[in-house]
């Protein structure tokens, strides 16, 4: 089962414990088992600091704490806070990766799903599209809605979304499309083909909305299918 701790504490250096967590994530490389830390600050009192730090298990929780690095920074960190940092231990029992939930929503219920109501929703309004298939890039939601019912008008189609990886405000999804062609296509009159497509599409996400978008499809390896 998955571990967290939360290590709550308050002290007005915090130049100096930031760069003391900088001098234990260098020092511990290779040895920690830590996988992701988050540190906040409290908006109504700048000295009041929360860090939350997730390992795979709180067995490998227990082995970082051992290391002589963890031993050492944690005094030299108590010495810069006003009073001691209290602990809390927590087994997860649920974790939600809203972004990437959210990018699979786009795929599934949108583009495959055809709910293009759904896009503002998800979608920021100055949202930018860089395609590699369009000479320069989109600003507006409104080229989503436009280029998904593009698509639909012209393939039946699903995606197979074969991974996904989340880091920072970024999603990236690597993906397979298979689409029947039904309508013209960029001047193709209707084939009844099958084709199959993949490409790579990076989000990043601002407020909890698609700010960006990077699209990288085998465009080329489908107009192949096409007039084959």
């Amino acid at each position: 089962m998955r571990f967290a701790q939360i290590i709550d504490f308050k002290t007005d250096r915090f130049d100096d414990m930031d760069r003391l967590m900088d001098e234990w994530v260098d020092q511990t490389k290779g040895k920690r088992t830590a996988t992701h830390s988050l540190i906040g600050k409290d908006r109504s009192d700048e000295a009041h600091i929360v860090e939350i730090v997730e390992f795979p298990s709180y067995d490998e929780a227990m082995k970082n704490s051992e290391l002589p690095e963890t031993e050492r920074i944690f005094r030299d960190m108590v010495a810069l806070c006003d009073g001691t940092p209290t602990f809390t231990d927590l087994d997860v029992v649920r974790e939600e990766q809203l972004n990437e939930a959210t990018s699979r929503r786009f795929f599934h219920e949108i583009a495959v799903g055809g709910n293009l109501d759904a896009v503002d929703e998800i979608f920021a309004s100055d949202y930018r599209d860089h395609d590699v298939a369009k000479p320069t890039e989109s600003v507006g939601s409104q080229h989503i809605r436009s280029d998904v019912s593009g698509w639909r008008a012209a393939f039946d189609f699903t995606f197979s979304l074969e991974r996904e990886i989340c880091q920072g405000d970024d999603v990236v999804t690597l993906w397979t499309w298979t689409g029947t062609h039904k309508g013209d296509f960029m001047g193709i009159a209707p084939t009844g083909r099958q084709c199959v497509m993949t490409g790579t599409t990076i989000f990043r996400f601002k407020d909890g909305k698609i700010q960006e978008g990077w699209w990288h499809e085998d465009l080329m390896g489908l107009m192949r299918q096409l007039t084959g």
